[in-house]
């Protein structure tokens, strides 16, 4: 059962979202608080796991990752087994930077990120097809990006 937020730790979560890097005092002046009772519910949020971890984002254009690839994928079955040993190998894939496993027409989608679409020709050709469990990949490249957020929308 999901913690129950109140307007304060809400305020604290957008905030947190829009900037990780919030130094305390900064996050309690942000929201209302005094520094001491903000840091006492940051610590809360991160004990209950809302707060799963703080990261940074990166720019994939200046890391040499400009390409998002979206792939659907289809499996020669739907046991547990085949689901499994599929989802073990995308973990291991440090370009699958999402995977879902989709109830649908296709078994899964990829979010794979690459230089450019021979890196993705080579990527597909070496891991996707190899991988037993695999029976067909379909790739859709995506030609502009209209919104990107990794902030949650909190009500």
């Amino acid at each position: 059962m999901p913690m129950r937020l109140d307007e304060l730790d809400k305020r604290i979560l957008r905030a947190l979202q829009h900037n990780g890097r919030l130094q305390n005092v900064e996050l309690a002046k942000e929201v209302g608080l005094s520094p001491s009772p903000c840091l006492r519910r940051v610590r809360l949020l991160e004990e209950a796991g809302i707060i799963d971890r703080y990261v940074a984002v990166l720019n994939p254009v200046k890391v040499g990752l400009p390409l998002s690839m979206f792939a659907r994928i289809w499996l020669t079955a739907q046991d547990a087994e085949t689901i499994d040993h599929f989802m073990e190998a995308m973990k291991k894939l440090p370009q699958v930077m999402e995977c879902y496993i989709m109830l649908g027409e296709s078994d899964a989608l990829l979010r794979v990120v690459v230089s450019d679409l021979d890196d993705y020709r080579h990527f597909q050709s070496t891991h996707l097809t190899k991988i037993n469990g695999i029976q067909n990949v379909k790739t859709d490249i995506p030609s502009q990006i209209v919104k990107q957020t990794y902030a949650l929308p909190l009500r």
